[in-house]
């Protein structure tokens, strides 16, 4: 298995390929939906085998308004869980992370799988909005749309290159 960066066409086919088949297909999402705010400029992580069938991916947004980046969009083959293959995603995309300076990596997870970010660093906070990525403002709770998609608020800090 490796990861990629994604810059070739073929590499973005992989991306949309895993989304769909595990988000489209695996949730019972509109297609529309799930690529909605993806563009052009979108960066990405695409796992693939060795003989290069795409596995996982993720998506990578930089926030440097808000002083973090985020990893999103994390979607990973129905074939390929517990192979490995969505870690190897989430470190190649905090290693990215990294070399562009970010010391704070944000991810908004699905509550029932945050034991798979937790193994990774990650830490919860309740807190904070999965929806805003700021605090939690008292009694503004807004009511869940889609009770499989109960989100936590997730973070990580990590060391850059040449800091200590």
């Amino acid at each position: 298995m490796k990861a990629i960066r994604v810059k070739e066409e073929w590499e973005r086919a992989g991306v949309y390929y895993v989304r769909t088949e595990a988000m489209v297909f695996g949730f019972d999402l509109s297609l529309q939906g799930e690529f909605s705010d993806d563009d052009r400029n979108s960066e990405y992580i695409l796992v693939v085998d060795d003989k290069g069938k795409p596995l996982s991916t993720n998506r990578l947004h930089f926030l440097p308004e808000k002083g973090f980046a985020k990893i999103e969009r994390v979607a990973t083959v129905r074939n390929a869980r517990d192979l490995g293959a969505g870690k190897l995603g989430i470190e190649a995309a905090e290693e990215w992370i990294r070399e562009r300076g970010y010391e704070k990596i944000v991810v908004t997870s699905r509550e029932e799988v945050k034991g798979f970010y937790e193994k990774l660093g990650y830490t919860a906070r309740y807190d904070m909005s999965p929806d805003t990525l700021e605090k939690k403002v008292e009694g503004e709770e807004k009511p869940v749309k889609d009770p499989r998609f109960i989100c936590v608020y997730m973070e990580k800090v990590v060391d850059t290159p040449g800091t200590v």
